[in-house]
């Protein structure tokens, strides 16, 4: 039998989606107040995991997102409308991305 090694707790921090920040740290570290940070939630922008206590935690990769929604609200967006801005603009990366793959897939195929 093979006996499995435990996961190395440090492995963690590299995790861009390890939920290692409470609410309150989250909101710290994003200049912004834990009632943004519902907020956002509320609007499906982020959907933080809870602890077994019920708190919510977040993650390095949604704090980004919270941020760059935060910077269009600090501009005067609404937060909704700042949530689907972010949202979009997640969408067009990631199509651009694809876009750049079946390029590249493409231009390495043989040609007849």
């Amino acid at each position: 039998m093979t006996r499995k090694t435990p996961p190395d707790p440090a492995d963690k921090f590299d995790d861009e989606d390890y939920p290692a920040y409470t609410m309150g740290r989250a909101a710290e570290m994003i200049g912004a107040t834990p009632a943004f940070l519902r907020a956002v939630g509320e609007a499906r922008l982020i959907t933080p995991l809870r602890s077994a206590g019920g708190h919510r935690r977040y993650s390095r990769y949604q704090l980004r997102v919270a941020a760059r929604a935060r910077e269009l609200v600090d501009q005067g967006t609404p937060v909704e409308a700042a949530c689907r801005i972010v949202i979009l603009e997640d969408q067009l990366e990631e199509a651009l991305r694809v876009n750049e793959r079946l390029r590249d897939a493409a231009s390495a195929a043989p040609r007849d």
